[in-house]
């Protein structure tokens, strides 16, 4: 056996103990940061080749294992831009320096011109949002992100396509009885167009119905729907138009149009009772955004002042075979990694990637107790490794003074 030797492995010793410290301070250290996934320290032998009656000591390597793939509890927030992902899957990012990372850590803000910056400065990434379409994904690739921003909603319209109309006409009335109600349309500019339908007797279960428009500037009234025959049975129920369905004209106001209008009357009668009538029609005015809802699918939608959620964004999630290989880097952030597998492309809710939570963020997975056992342990390890080494000191020291 060499002196020398056994001062090595106690030095080997004592650096791997330093390595275990060394990941034991950094979780202590982050045991509050969001998204943060622990370090630990895993020890294997080295062994020498050792001859006939003689052994030659060895020593320990260190390596470093991330638990990136363990989920951390969850904490709820009052901020609806604090994400959580319940499941697999990690944040697209965006650094100063224009490059895409991963990340658990969703403790975005909104800075002043609308994007989601977490603690670190990475932007929250994602996909424009298209009605009943999923986003067309580069599987491998970070090719058509763009950065989610809550304040490109600019004003919204929502022009009128349909309607419906729920009318009692009195049977009892005589010809040429005739009244009027009224629905309020909204054009291709968010402009309220107020239409008036009114109601002709002209037979026994007979009427017709006609829609027009006045222009309130110059008094011009615009006739959208000519007179249409309506006929109802002996029941009074409606029997013509068969389909229930009257459609207005296209019409032209100031600059703006006003689109045709499937406006639904399946459900006019004719009865002895008085003549009442309710209705809608769809649409909204032009409004401005003044909120945001993220959905557990990762669709950012925009909320205007007409309470109406129109969908802009929908995140961007993406995932790797084995997580836990992935190169760690400053932010609580990852980069693909010769072993961890290469980034697939996804969104939220998803095949087998997690759901967003709104309001919420995931816990650091370092449990305080376990590092604190585990720095005890590394104290006494290094101390004992520091006895071997001064052991073997000690006994050199002897060995040259034997010469005296």
């Amino acid at each position: 056996m060499s002196l020398y030797g056994t001062m090595r492995t106690g030095v080997s010793g004592m650096n791997a103990q330093a390595t275990r410290l060394s990941t034991v301070g950094d979780n202590i250290a982050n045991a509050s940061t969001a998204g943060y996934k622990k370090a630990s320290t895993q020890f294997s032998s080295l062994i020498l080749p050792s001859g006939q009656g003689s052994y030659n000591s060895g020593g320990v390597n260190a390596s470093v294992r991330y638990s990136i793939s363990d989920q951390g509890t969850f904490s709820y927030t009052t901020s609806d831009t604090d994400l959580a992902i319940n499941g697999r899957g990690f944040f697209i990012v965006e650094g100063t320096d224009g490059v895409e990372y991963l990340t658990r850590a969703g403790s975005f803000v909104q800075l002043d011109d609308g994007t989601l910056v977490n603690a670190a400065g990475f932007k929250l990434m994602g996909y424009p949002y298209q009605s009943n379409v999923d986003p067309t994904i580069v599987i491998n690739g970070f090719d058509g992100l763009t950065e989610i921003n809550l304040k490109g909603g600019g004003i919204s319209t929502n022009p009128s396509t349909a309607g419906y109309i729920t009318a009692n006409l009195p049977a009892n009335e005589v010809v040429p009885y005739s009244k009027a109600t009224s629905l309020v349309a909204f054009d291709s500019q968010g402009n309220t167009r107020k239409l008036d339908f009114t109601y002709t007797k002209t037979g026994d279960n007979a009427w017709s119905v006609t829609a027009s428009y006045t222009d309130p500037t110059t008094s011009t009234t615009t006739t959208v729907l000519a007179p249409t025959a309506l006929t109802f049975d002996a029941d009074g129920k409606l029997e013509t138009p068969a389909a229930g369905l009257l459609q207005t004209d296209e019409l032209t106001i100031s600059g703006a149009v006003l689109g045709e209008l499937d406006i639904d009357i399946s459900g006019l009668t004719q009865t002895g009772k008085g003549f009442e009538s309710t209705g809608d029609i769809n649409g909204s005015e032009a409004s401005s955004a003044i909120g945001y809802e993220i959905g557990k699918d990762g669709v950012v939608s925009l909320k205007y002042e007409s309470g109406e959620l129109v969908p802009k964004f929908r995140i961007a999630m993406a995932d790797v075979q084995s997580p836990d290989k992935l190169n760690p880097l400053a932010g609580n952030v990852y980069s693909q990694s010769m072993d961890s597998g290469v980034i697939v492309m996804g969104y939220p809710a998803n095949g087998s990637y997690g759901s967003i939570l709104s309001g919420a963020l995931e816990d650091s997975n370092v449990d305080i107790a376990e590092e604190l056992t585990s720095m005890i342990e590394s104290q006494r390890n290094y101390t004992a490794n520091s006895k071997v080494f001064q052991t073997g000191s000690e006994l050199m020291e002897v060995l040259v003074n034997l010469k005296r």
